[in-house]
């Protein structure tokens, strides 16, 4: 049975003492009632240290949203996969829309942040998503697998089961609009044939493939229903414990 995960992306958002608040309202719910699902919340690199000390990672998994593409040395300002690590946390969002678009990461360049993050013994959620130009020309099909093509296809079928893959539709992305639970389950279903014709039936079987387009707790349950949605990568919403809450408990 593969995974179903709900990971929240935190972003720029909250600085460290607001984000060490969030963290342990979180852990305290659902400590308390617990999810029915996996749960990972992706912070800031700064939040990263101090949230591992109280997180029950039984219960949250702990993510960084980036990492470096070097393994180390003369590169200010950036944090490797290495030290991402060494804080305590297991997971590493790549390959973001924001990332690509804003910091000129290209799939060469992410390629080698995968292969960095497996090394260093995380688990890599990896996104991939057409543009609103994109899926208006019907070209999301071939953007999305160049987009595995380019950075995670290179991996052996072992390697592969550390990647979760994470499909945004970056026209969806804080806009308020939402691909319909068809639309999603058509290119969650399109990415695991992928994924198939890569590595076979049982690997494409056994990964994880989130959402990640303005998913709220109004629509989480009808996008959780289709069978190739197997949860979320959630952003805003993942910034109040309510909410996100909300999201986890469409598994329920």
């Amino acid at each position: 049975m593969r995974k179903k995960i709900v990971a929240g992306n935190w972003k720029m958002n909250m600085n460290l003492q607001e984000g060490i608040a969030l963290a342990k309202e979180l852990n305290e719910t659902l400590a308390a009632d617990k999810p029915n699902c996996g749960v990972v919340i992706c912070t800031p690199f700064i939040h990263l240290a101090s949230i591992a000390q109280f997180l029950d990672q039984d219960i949250i998994g702990l993510g960084a949203e980036n990492c470096a593409d070097k393994e180390k040395g003369a590169f200010t300002g950036e944090v490797s996969a290495e030290m991402v690590k060494s804080t305590g946390a297991k997971y590493v969002i790549l390959g973001h829309s924001e990332r690509r678009e804003y910091y000129a990461e290209t799939p060469e360049i992410l390629k080698e942040k995968v292969q960095l993050a497996l090394k260093n013994g995380l688990e890599v959620i990896f996104c991939i998503g057409e543009s609103l130009a994109e899926r208006e020309a019907n070209k999301q099909n071939e953007v999305v697998k160049a987009e595995l093509e380019g950075s995670v296809f290179n991996l052996t079928a072992e390697e592969f089961k550390h990647i979760v893959i994470a499909y945004e539709p970056i026209w969806a992305i804080g806009t308020g609009k939402t691909a319909t639970a068809e639309q999603a389950e058509e290119i969650h279903a399109y990415i695991r044939s992928v994924i198939a014709a890569q590595y076979g039936e049982e690997t494409a079987n056994d990964t994880t493939i989130l959402y990640g387009g303005s998913c709220k707790p109004s629509n989480a349950k009808e996008l959780f229903a289709k069978p190739d949605i197997d949860g979320g990568l959630i952003g805003g919403a993942s910034l109040k414990a309510g909410d996100f809450k909300g999201i986890i408990d469409a598994w329920k």
